[in-house]
C-alpha cells in the first residue's frame, strides 16, 4: 500500500512538473482543410457548435493577454501596472500554476481581469491524443474552478501564435476545442517579451501599425519578466495617447458582436456549478498533498545526503584511528590474560554444525584453560548426542526444557566454573586463536565485555556474498567507530567474551527483547563497563542462505534493536554513564542504525523518478557518484580487514535487491514496534557451513562413532548433569566429576528453576 501511495502521488508530481520552453517555439505552417473564412479572418475562432467563424476586436481596441502564469512573482507586478494604469487583461494560464497560486488568480479575477485556459502542463498539443488533450483542458478548468468559483470559455493553445500559422493539426485541435465548447484565441501582435529583446524592442513589437484592434500576446511566467513589467508601463500611456482603449478578450468580443446584434452578449469566465467546484478540489488537493510530499521526500534526501556522508566520514576518521592505534607497535591491552574462560554454547536443534562449533572452541589455544558448556534448549533433534558423543574432557552438556536463548545462556552462566564468559551461536566455528585474543581486553579492569569479529563462513551464494559485504562494512567497520567513541551497542552474539561480574550488575540475558545481545550491551555500557572491539579475534558463522531466511533472520534483528533502544531510553536523561551512552550511542543507533537505513530507499526511490521525468545524465551521475561513495567506503573497511576485495563485484547488484530486501525488513519492523504486536523466536535452518571459508585447520571434526540413542527433551536428573544417560563410560572430566561440583551444579540450576 504504500508503495501503491507514493507511485500514485510522484506519477501526480511528475505530470503536474511536466518541464515545457516558453512559447517561443510557433506552429509555422498554411492552409489545407481550413476555412477561408478562418485563414482570412481574425485571431478569436469560434468551432462550437461545429461552425468556423473568426472575430477580431474593434478598432482603437486592445486586449492584452498573458501567457504561461500565475508565477508568484511576476503576475502580480505585471498586474500592479495594469491596476496603475486602470485597465483589464486576459491571463491565459498554466492549471498547474493555478493549483499552486490560486490566490494570485482569485485577485486577479477580483479585480476585473479575465482568465483563460492556456493548458495544464503547457505540452505540444498537437503532439497529445484527444483523451490526454481533453484532461489538459479540463484539469485547468478544474483548477480555475476552484480558485475563482468561475469557468473559463476562452483557450489558448500552447505556442499558438497567428492565424496565418494555423496548420491542418492546429484546426483540428481548434474544431475539436469548439466541440467542447471552447472559444480558441490567437494573437495579432507579439510582443516577443519571451526573448528578452530589450524594453524599446518589446515596445516596437506591441505596438500595432495602424488602428486596427488587436490581440497582444505579453507573458507573466516563464523567467525574468522586468523587461515586460517596464515595457508594459510604458506601452499603456503610449497607446492611450494614440486613442486606444484596452478591453478584456471577451469584453473585445462583445463590442464586435454587438455591431451586428446590440443584445449579444459575451461572458468569458461564467459562473461554475457546485459539482465543478467539488471536482477542483478535489484536483488542488491532490496536487497540494503531491507537491508536500516530494518536497517532503526531497527534504529526506537532503537528510539522507547529510548522514550519509556524515556516516562515511566518521567511519573513515574513527576506524582510521582505530586501526592505527592497534597496529602500533606499543599498543597492549596490558599484562597476558591466563585466566581460565568458560564458553558458553546455547544450542537448539543445530545438529548441522554443532560438532564444527565445539570442536573448534575445545581446540583453542588460550593458555589458562578452556571449559565448553553446551546447553541444549530442548532441541528434537541429537544435538546433546552429538556433542556427547565427542567424548572432548573439556566439554559439559546440560539438557533443559526450551525456554529460549536467554534462559539457555543464563543457565549456562549459573554452570560455568570461571569468571571469564564467552558466549557463541552453536553454528560458529572459532580460529585457533580467537578464545584467547578474544579474553585479552580483560587485562584493563574497566573493560566488561568485548566483541569479536564476525566472519560470513558460507560464500558461495550471492546472497551470502552480500552478507558478507555487510559483515565487514556494516558491523566490523562501525564496531571500530563505537570502540573509540565507546558506546558500543551490540555485542554479537555470534562471539562475545564478559566478566561475571559485569553480566551480574547488567541483570544477566534478559527475555525482554528479541536482540538480547544488545539489550545486555546496552545494560553494561549503562552500567559503566567498557565495551571493546577485539578485529583478531575472529569467528565464522553461518549466514542465511536464502532471501526467505535472511528476512526472517533480519525482522528479529531489526524489531530487537528497537525493543531494545526503547527498554533503555530512560539513559536518555540520566547522569553519569548512563547518561554518556544514552546521549551518545543511542542517538547514533538511532540514526545510522534505524533512520539512515529506513530512509535510504529515498535515494532509490527518486532515482528511479529521475530516470523516468527528470533529467538522466545528471540522475544517473547523482547515482554513480552515491554508489562510488559505498565502494571506497567498501574498500577501506576490506582493508582493514585484510579481506579480499572480490566479493565487491556483486555491490553494484546489491542496490537492486538486497539493499531493497532490507529496507521492508527495517519498514515491517517499525510497524509491528508502533503496532505493539509480538514477534516470536524463527529458527534458521543450518547447513553446517560455518567454516567453509575460514583459514585451513579451522573446525575439522573427525568420527567420534555411533550416537548413544537417549531423549534430548526430557529434563535431567541431579545425577544426569554429570553422566548422561544411555552412555556406558565417559572420560574423565575436571569440571564435574567431583561430588562437590555436582551438589555445586545442582544447586546453582535449581535457582534457576533448571530442574524439577
Amino acid at each position: 500500500m504504500l508503495v501503491l501511495m507514493f507511485a500514485s502521488v510522484l506519477m501526480v508530481e511528475a505530470y503536474v512538473n511536466a518541464e515545457f520552453a516558453p512559447d517561443s517555439a510557433q506552429t509555422t505552417g498554411g492552409a489545407g482543410s481550413i476555412p477561408e473564412s478562418v485563414q482570412n479572418g481574425g485571431p478569436i475562432i469560434d468551432t462550437t457548435n461545429g461552425g468556423a467563424r473568426s472575430f477580431g476586436l474593434p478598432k482603437k481596441t486592445i486586449a492584452l493577454t498573458f501567457d504561461d502564469g500565475p508565477d508568484p512573482r511576476w503576475t502580480p507586478a505585471i498586474d500592479a501596472v495594469l491596476r496603475k494604469h486602470h485597465v483589464p487583461g486576459t491571463f491565459f494560464v498554466v492549471g498547474t500554476q493555478v493549483a499552486r497560486h490560486p490566490d494570485i488568480v482569485r485577485d486577479l479575477v477580483n479585480a476585473g481581469d479575465e482568465i483563460g485556459i492556456h493548458s495544464f502542463t503547457h505540452p505540444q498539443m498537437v503532439k497529445l491524443p484527444k483523451w490526454r488533450q481533453e484532461i489538459e483542458y479540463s484539469h485547468t478548468q478544474m483548477a480555475i474552478v476552484n480558485a475563482t468559483g468561475r469557468k473559463s470559455n476562452l483557450l489558448r493553445f500552447p505556442y499558438s501564435s497567428t492565424v496565418a500559422a494555423i496548420d491542418d493539426d492546429n484546426w483540428k485541435l481548434m474544431r475539436d476545442a469548439g466541440r467542447l465548447g471552447y472559444l480558441t484565441i490567437l494573437t495579432e501582435s507579439d510582443s516577443k517579451d519571451w526573448d528578452k529583446p530589450g524594453v524599446d524592442k518589446i515596445l516596437d513589437n506591441a505596438t500595432p501599425k495602424d488602428d486596427t484592434g488587436t490581440i497582444s500576446l505579453w507573458h507573466d511566467a516563464g523567467g525574468d519578466r522586468s523587461q515586460t513589467v517596464a515595457a508594459l508601463d510604458r506601452f499603456i500611456p503610449l497607446m492611450k495617447e494614440r486613442g486606444f482603449e484596452f478591453v478584456t478578450v471577451s469584453e473585445g468580443l462583445r463590442r464586435t458582436l454587438a455591431e451586428r446584434d446590440p443584445a449579444a452578449s459575451v461572458t468569458g469566465n461564467p459562473p461554475a456549478t457546485k459539482a465543478d467546484r467539488q471536482r477542483g478540489l478535489a484536483l488542488t488537493a491532490a496536487i497540494a498533498i503531491a507537491d508536500r510530499t516530494v518536497d517532503g521526500l526531497a527534504v529526506l534526501f537532503l537528510i539522507v545526503g547529510v548522514l550519509t556522508v556524515i556516516r562515511t566520514l566518521a567511519l573513515f576518521i574513527l576506524a582510521a584511528r582505530h586501526a592505527r592505534k592497534r597496529r602500533s607497535a606499543a599498543w597492549t591491552w596490558g599484562e597476558r590474560v591466563t585466566d581460565p574462560v568458560s564458553v558458553i554454547v546455547p544450542a537448539y536443534n543445530e545438529k548441522e554444525g554443532i560438532e564444527a562449533a565445539v570442536q573448534s572452541l575445545a581446540d583453542g589455544d588460550h593458555v589458562g584453560g578452556i571449559e565448553v558448556v553446551v546447553v541444549d534448549d530442548g532441541s528434537s533433534d541429537n544435538t546433546a548426542d552429538l556433542v556427547r558423543a565427542m567424548r572432548l574432557p573439556n566439554v559439559r552438556v546440560v539438557q533443559i526444557p526450551n525456554g529460549g536463548k536467554p534462559n539457555a545462556l543464563n543457565t549456562g552462566v549459573a554452570m560455568a566454573s570461571h569468571d571469564l564468559i564467552v558466549m557463541v551461536d552453536g553454528d560458529t566455528v572459532f580460529e585457533k586463536e580467537s578464545l584467547g585474543r578474544l579474553v585479552q581486553p580483560f587485562a584493563d579492569p574497566r573493560v566488561g565485555a568485548v566483541a569479536g569479529n564476525v566472519k560470513v563462513g558460507n560464500r558461495n551464494s550471492l546472497v551470502a556474498r552480500w552478507q558478507h559485504i555487510e559483515y565487514v562494512i556494516g558491523f566490523n567497520l562501525d564496531r571500530r567507530l563505537y570502540d573509540v567513541l565507546r558506546c558500543m551497542p551490540t555485542i554479537p552474539g555470534a562471539i562475545g567474551a564478559f566478566r561475571r561480574e559485569a553480566l551480574r550488575q547488567a541483570g544477566g540475558m534478559s527475555h525482554d527483547t528479541l536482540a538480547e545481545d544488545t539489550d545486555v550491551t546496552m545494560a553494561l555500557c549503562r552500567a559503566g563497563w567498557h565495551v571493546v572491539y577485539e578485529e583478531r579475534a575472529r569467528a565464522w558463522t553461518e549466514a542465511p542462505a536464502t532471501l526467505k531466511q535472511l528476512w526472517t533472520q533480519r525482522y528479529r534483528w531489526s524489531y530487537g534493536t528497537m525493543q531494545a533502544m526503547w527498554k533503555h531510553r530512560r539513559s536518555l536523561f540520566e547522569r553519569g554513564p548512563s547518561g554518556r551512552f544514552g546521549r551518545l550511542g543511542l542517538p547514533l543507533v538511532a540514526l545510522f542504525g534505524v533512520a539512515l537505513p529506513l530512509l535510504a530507499p529515498i535515494i532509490d526511490l527518486l532515482t528511479i523518478y529521475g530516470l523516468v521525468f527528470l533529467d538522466r545524465t545528471e540522475t544517473l551521475i547523482a547515482w554513480v557518484a552515491m554508489l562510488g561513495l559505498q565502494f571506497i567506503t567498501a574498500a577501506v573497511a576490506f582493508r582493514l580487514d585484510k579481506e579480499k576485495i572480490t566479493p565487491l563485484w556483486t555491490l553494484p547488484l546489491q542496490q537492486f535487491a538486497y539493499r531493497q530486501l532490507m529496507y521492508l525488513v527495517l519498514i515491517q519492523s517499525g510497524l509491528t514496534a508502533l503496532t505493539g504486536a509480538r514477534l516470536r523466536w524463527h529458527k534458521l535452518r543450518r547447513a553446517g557451513t560455518a567454516g567453509a571459508a575460514a583459514p585451513a585447520g579451522v573446525a575439522g571434526v573427525q568420527a567420534v562413532g555411533p550416537v548413544p540413542v537417549v531423549d534430548p527433551v526430557k529434563p535431567l536428573g541431579r545425577d544426569e548433569l554429570v553422566r548422561p544417560r544411555g552412555v556406558a563410560s565417559v572420560p574423565p572430566n575436571p569440571y564435574l566429576d567431583t561430588p562437590a561440583q555436582r551438589d555445586q551444579d545442582f544447586l546453582q540450576a535449581s535457582k534457576h528453576g533448571i530442574l524439577p
